[in-house]
């Protein structure tokens, strides 16, 4: 007998090729949908998500709202700072030392407020570089969302302005005068945050804890504070470091005269505000701010900001402005002034520069 043969009818061929084209379809989808889903979590889809609170398309930052945040950072760091205070509860301890060899301290109130601010603005602007006086700690981390409300005198005196994210800089001090807040001398301590653009302070905030004043500016934009409405170029009052008052003084009286007054006080921040016409019943007035050491960026950022928004100076002890980018130190010194000529003040206190070298 001869072998059997198989015949499949044409409509057998069709069915199995058809579930062949099933299977190969399944598995197929299967990749592609794969691989779709990795493209939209990689790249933004046109009409998606909202990108993150403070960011633009390109990478840019709007300086109107990072204005507001920052104000916002500065209140929120200064009720930490005033609530350690109150609740006496500091817990100060020496850091290290400067290189006078004084110590620095480090209070709770240093950290608390640095950790809410610090997280305020990164959460707000993730792209944005952040340098502060205090360490973050990733394993203490706080959200702290912002509701993207602007406050009315900031809408009402600025407009908004984009610049690219990797241009900004923001400088942080979560307690200026750490000192004077260990002694309960509260009318030095501050907050205070800085941005600056391609290394120049552009806006400035310095917050008062203790009695919730806040002063704002951004360089050609507006500012909730002014200056004064005069001065004493002849015998200027000069605002000091409590610790550097007798290095100025002799140099200053010997320009100026016997009758120059020098101001002792505690806090960059506190000092920038004398310049300015703040009403504050314990704020002092002076004409002039002077250092001649070593500085670390975010103690002086804000103010050279609000000063700049103004119209006025903050330079080294030679003149030169002072950029917010690279190292965290100020090596040579500082004077600040505003509605005075502030190249003659340099020019009347060459020695000043040699004394910041001691």
């Amino acid at each position: 007998m001869a072998p059997m043969g198989i015949r499949l009818s044409p409509l057998g061929m069709a069915v199995f090729c058809l579930l062949g084209l099933g299977v190969l379809y399944h598995l197929y989808s299967g990749f592609l949908a794969g691989r779709f889903a990795f493209f939209m979590l990689s790249e933004p889809a046109a009409g998606g998500p909202e990108a993150p609170h403070g960011s633009a398309p390109g990478g840019a930052v709007d300086l109107r709202e990072l204005l507001a945040v920052s104000v916002l950072a500065a209140v929120r760091g200064g009720e930490e700072v005033k609530r350690v205070r109150e609740g006496n509860v500091l817990n100060a301890k020496a850091k290290g030392k400067t290189r006078e060899g004084a110590e620095e301290q480090l209070t709770t109130g240093d950290l608390l407020s640095n950790r809410r601010m610090f997280y305020l603005l990164k959460g707000a602007f993730p792209a944005v570089q952040i340098n502060s006086e205090e360490r973050v700690d990733t394993a203490d981390q706080e959200t702290v969302s912002w509701d993207r409300s602007i406050p009315e005198d900031i809408k009402q005196k600025i407009q908004p302005k984009e610049v690219p994210a990797e241009s900004v800089t923001v400088w942080i001090d979560p307690l200026d005068a750490t000192q004077e807040y260990t002694e309960d001398l509260r009318q030095y301590v501050t907050t205070m945050v800085c941005v600056a653009v391609n290394g120049k302070p552009v806006i400035g905030v310095i917050h008062k804890p203790f009695s919730s004043y806040t002063a704002w500016a951004m360089v050609d934009g507006g500012s909730n504070v002014k200056a004064r409405s005069s001065y004493n170029e002849k015998t200027p009052r000069i605002i000091v470091s409590r610790s550097h008052a007798g290095k100025v003084e002799q140099v200053a009286r010997q320009t100026f005269g016997n009758k120059t007054v020098i101001i002792p006080a505690g806090g960059a921040g506190y000092k920038v505000l004398a310049l300015l016409d703040v009403p504050e019943k314990n704020q002092e007035e002076a004409d002039v701010y002077i250092h001649v050491t070593y500085i670390k960026k975010w103690d002086i950022c804000a103010g050279n900001a609000v000063l700049r928004a103004l119209g006025g100076h903050m330079t080294t002890l030679t003149g030169e402005e002072i950029s917010y980018t690279g190292s965290d130190g100020n090596e040579g010194g500082l004077i600040a002034s505003i509605n005075m000529n502030h190249k003659a003040l340099i020019e009347k206190l060459p020695d000043l520069e040699k004394t910041s070298h001691k």
